[in-house]
Formats: C-alpha cells, structure tokens, sequence
C-alpha cells in the first residue's frame, strides 16, 4: 500500500468506524431484535461510513492544529491533500446516506442529526468550552440509540445511550487535556484551556462518577442478567483509574479509557444474551 491509500484509510480511522458500527449493533441487540439481521447491517454501514467522513472533515479543518499536536497524520505529513481530504469526506458522506434511505423514518432522522452534528463539530463546536466535548458525548451515545431505531425499538436503549453519552464526555475532556498545546496555539478556546486543566479533569470525572452510580440501572429494570454487573464494575474501575492517571498522564489515560469502554460494551452484549440463553 502505497502512503496515499495508505493516508486515505488513516482519515477514516478504521478502529473507530468499526467500535462505532459495533455500538450500534450492540444497540440493535439490546433492543430484543437478534433476529433483525439486515436492518441492523445496515445501520452499522451507515455509522461507519459516517464515522469516517467525520474523521475526515476533523482532519481536513484540524490540519494546522495536527501540525503541532500529530504531524504524522496523513494531511500534515503530505499523504494525502486537504482538498483530497474534503473529496474522500464527502463520497463516505454520500454512502452513508444512501444506506441510511433504507432504514425507518426515525432512524433516518437520527442519522441526519448526526450527520449534520459531525460536520459542525470541528467547524463550530469544537473550540466551544464544553461543548465540543458534549457534541461528541451525544454522538457516541446515539449510536445505541440508532441502533435501536433501525430495529424499530429506541427506548429500549436510552439508559445504555446516556451511559455512554457521559462516559465519553469524560474520555473528551481527558483527550483536551492532552491536546492544550496545539489547542491554544490555534486559539481555541476548550474547557481545560478556559478553566483549567486540574478543574477539566475534575469536571470529567463528575460525569464519570454520575455514569457509574446508574450503570446497575440495567439490570435493575431487568435489560441486563446478573452477569452484566460484573463486568460493568471492572468498566467501571478501569475508567475511574484512567481519570485519576489523567492528572499525571492524560496521553496514557485516555488510551486506557477506551479500553474501559470496550469493556462496557461488552458488558452490554452478554449482560444481554445472559438473558436469552
């Protein structure tokens, strides 16, 4: 692979499309439709395609910014063009539309929520104090929710959605702490650069901490068995240590918070099938 192609899958980054696509159909799979196979295929098609154009506009305004903080990404080390970029953004736009036609009308009005959220972010929100971050939080959230939609059953996944809505907040806060540098060379204005790191982190953590006090709700309200607790609680720890390391190490931190969350998705998926056996 030549660094072109190689630059054009970076833009995408293809981990995060693909844990996107698997959170909506966790999303589908917790609303009771095991058997809904191609609505929620398609779902997740249309969340990673999204995903990716995401990524890709994120790159194409940020690349002044990645100059500073990451210049190994595919813009700044001169991969792949910034109008190439924008070109590459707007077909895996055009795709994710074109699977989302397909699914039903309130899923349809999710993804265009979104659709219209990705492309705002980086060129409105981003270098909002705190709002940026909560854009995200609700897109990483409502990826459940569109999975549920796509499956004709939203409600059944609006805890898991708000559960994952608040952790993310806080795995954003964590990721604005580490990027303070290019963010105030840029003169954006994120919530560590306008109230401080330490009092960021903080306020992260309080997410954090209301995200873990209702995670048993699940299983409380019978959506999840008896396994789901326990693997949510190790989630649960992992992440909470990844906001204590965040006031030494907000690089470190915010890798091992993903894998908190890998973990609490997990915990969805078989607190889920527990169910079904």
């Amino acid at each position: 692979m030549n660094d072109t192609a190689r630059g054009v899958a970076e833009l995408a980054r293809p981990a995060n499309c693909v844990a996107a696509a698997v959170l909506t159909g966790t999303g589908a799979f917790v609303a009771g439709a095991a058997g809904a196979v191609v609505p929620t295929a398609v779902a997740a098609v249309v969340t990673a395609f999204a995903v990716a154009a995401g990524n890709a506009i994120n790159d194409y305004f940020d690349r002044d910014i990645d100059a500073v903080n990451r210049p190994d990404r595919p813009i700044p080390r001169g991969a792949v063009s910034a109008r190439g970029a924008l070109g590459v953004a707007a077909v895996w736009f055009l795709v994710a539309v074109a699977f989302a036609a397909l699914l039903p009308p309130l899923a349809i009005a999710i993804a265009a929520v979104n659709l219209v959220a990705l492309v705002t972010y980086t060129t409105i929100f981003k270098g909002t104090p705190g709002l940026g971050n909560a854009l995200v939080s609700y897109l990483v959230g409502s990826t459940f929710l569109f999975g549920g939609a796509a499956v004709g059953e939203p409600a059944a996944v609006a805890v898991l959605a708000l559960l994952a809505g608040l952790s993310t907040f806080t795995r954003e806060v964590i990721k604005d702490v580490e990027d303070v540098a290019g963010d105030r060379e840029e003169g954006l204005r994120t919530l560590p650069i306008a109230v401080g790191e330490d009092r960021a982190l903080w306020i992260g953590t309080g997410a954090l901490l209301v995200a873990v006090a209702a995670s048993p709700v699940p299983y409380f309200t019978g959506t999840f068995g008896g396994v789901y607790l326990l693997l949510v609680a190790v989630a649960d720890a992992v992440m909470l240590y990844a906001c204590y390391e965040g006031f030494a190490d907000p690089t470190s931190a915010q890798r091992r918070f993903k894998y908190g969350t890998f973990l609490a998705a997990a915990a969805f998926v078989v607190g889920r099938a527990a169910l079904l056996v």
